[in-house]
């Protein structure tokens, strides 16, 4: 895979793009627009005075600079706002849910996400609501038509690695958010560079049950909470190994098993140990669903609704674990049909 077709790039000019990426290309320039958007920002009172903000964003251009930022796959450049000021336009629609001062520190925090599927929503959440300056993604998978039930993309994706895309449809968001992709997954080889000392907090919506295990196991060894969804009944399982490190992993759930690592992991007792983790709290369809799967269904059944909101409770959470605001570990749900009823 050639990584250069999966990063933003900042060129100095159009002439070096030019020369050094390619001679034909696509260019805009959204800049004015941009600076009238951040003297509306900075002085709320001239909005809809299109004199008095075209002043201010004259005067703005003095001091503000402009940045040209090509995206390779589209092969389309586009002139924008620098840094500072692009952030400080973007998330001005977050106050004061999210203050300047939160939003800064959240920008310097990063956000490990292993799995695509429901991580693709988790990982363009926490971009659009810019929780996390840095995500660290992880799959190994591509792009099927399968998938297309609960990942907002679409046809021509259809064979792309998923940490492509989902690397892709962040920069094309906000080509400042830094994105380190693991493209093979998260291996034993990788596991300590994926779950690093610099790394906030680990989601983890992944589907293998052995990496579910060495995630915690290495989460737990250095200290970081762990959030998983389920997309089911909206559930949201939180285990805050940086405030309890002497937590059992999994809420406990496996520790009566006494089973070694190795048949914990074995994938013959995957759907027995997974019925532990996740219990009997599940949804009606989810139990008819479960015992056919790798006989009539081919794998965990999963609904846009649901993922979309794992996305937004995972985002939620993630956010007021990095602004000191929630403490508790534990198992929560968002269940639709049992707050909004039949």
């Amino acid at each position: 895979m050639d990584k250069q077709l999966s990063q933003p790039i900042f060129p100095n000019s159009l002439d070096e793009l030019k020369s050094k990426h390619s001679p034909n290309f696509y260019s805009k320039s959204l800049y004015s627009d941009q600076l009238k958007e951040l003297a509306v920002c900075r002085d709320v009172t001239i909005k809809g005075d299109d004199k008095k903000t075209q002043e201010f964003a004259n005067e703005l251009s003095n001091s503000v600079n402009a940045k040209w930022v090509y995206y390779p796959w589209l092969n389309s450049a586009y002139e924008i706002l620098d840094e500072k000021e692009f952030v400080e336009v973007r998330t001005n629609r977050n106050q004061l849910k999210i203050t300047p001062e939160e939003q800064q520190q959240l920008s310097e925090s990063t956000i490990s996400i292993a799995g695509l599927s429901v991580g693709n929503s988790v990982a363009l959440t926490l971009a659009m609501e810019r929780v996390g300056g840095h995500l660290i993604l992880a799959d190994y998978d591509e792009l099927e038509l399968s998938n297309l039930n609960r990942l907002r993309t679409g046809i021509p994706q259809i064979g792309l690695h998923k940490g492509v895309i989902a690397k892709r449809q962040i920069a094309e968001l906000d080509p400042y958010i830094k994105v380190t992709l693991f493209d093979e997954g998260v291996t034993d080889k990788n596991i300590t560079s994926f779950l690093n000392k610099d790394v906030d907090i680990l989601v983890e919506v992944c589907d293998s049950l052995d990496l579910k295990l060495s995630l915690r196991e290495r989460a737990k060894e250095i200290e970081i909470p762990v959030i998983m969804d389920t997309n089911d009944r909206g559930m949201i399982d939180i285990e805050r190994f940086d405030l309890e490190p002497d937590r059992p992993i999994f809420h406990g759930f496996l520790e009566d098993l006494n089973m070694t690592n190795e048949e914990l992991k074995n994938p013959e007792n995957k759907l027995s140990l997974v019925q532990r983790i996740v219990g009997e709290d599940i949804s009606e369809r989810l139990k008819k669903s479960m015992p056919e799967i790798g006989k009539t269904i081919s794998s965990w059944p999963q609904l846009a609704s649901g993922v979309m909101l794992g996305g937004a409770a995972s985002t939620n959470i993630c956010r007021r674990i990095l602004l000191n605001e929630h403490k508790k570990s534990g198992r929560f749900y968002v269940d639709f049909e049992q707050i909004i009823g039949s």
